[in-house]
């Protein structure tokens, strides 16, 4: 019975640490691909908020190699890239009311596809499918002067609009997503 009790102690004690925050857990700031934010503010406080995970190039070939061009990528690493906007906005001529989705990207290279999803809490891949799609749009390519080692996402804020950037390797993906009048 003593031998009984002292194995599940054991395993409770486990279970115990294995559960507590921050223990047996990665460090996400300690992962390859660390977690990333971009934002764009717009007057009234009204805002846009991306997070992701910002891969590396690390010498390697990203578009066209590591991530393949026709195919949807989650635009980012690790968990699903998050799109979340506190305002109804117009992407692409479509509307996007007010809510959280996640976003992909469909890499070419002469123009890209931008899609935001419904589905969220996911992990990044696989992609959930065209069923769960909001809005698919086409982005803006254009080249970089210099590689950039790091994924980003960035915005620019201009009157009532924020133009967000995917920048990575020598690409540079491009939308405008103006607030819905």
């Amino acid at each position: 019975m003593r031998k009984r009790l002292v194995a599940f102690c054991t395993v409770l004690l486990g279970l115990a640490v294995l559960s507590s925050p921050g223990l047996g857990q990665q460090d996400k700031s300690k992962r390859p691909s660390p977690p990333a934010k971009a934002e764009c503010k717009f007057a009234g406080g009204k805002m846009i908020t991306v997070d992701y995970s910002s891969p590396r190039m690390r010498g390697r070939k990203i578009y066209g190699g590591l991530v393949p061009y026709g195919q949807v990528w989650r635009a980012g690493a690790n968990e699903a890239t998050t799109f979340v906007t506190d305002t109804d906005l117009t992407v692409g001529g479509m509307a996007v009311p007010a809510g959280s989705y996640t976003i992909f990207a469909i890499p070419n290279p002469d123009k890209w596809t931008l899609i935001i999803n419904k589905k969220t809490g996911e992990w990044g891949i696989p992609y959930p499918g065209q069923a769960d799609d909001l809005a698919r749009a086409d982005m803006k390519v254009t080249q970089l002067a210099s590689p950039v080692e790091n994924f980003t996402i960035a915005f620019e804020q201009a009157g009532g609009s924020c133009t967000m950037h995917l920048d990575w390797e020598t690409t540079r993906a491009s939308i405008e997503m103006p607030r819905k009048k």
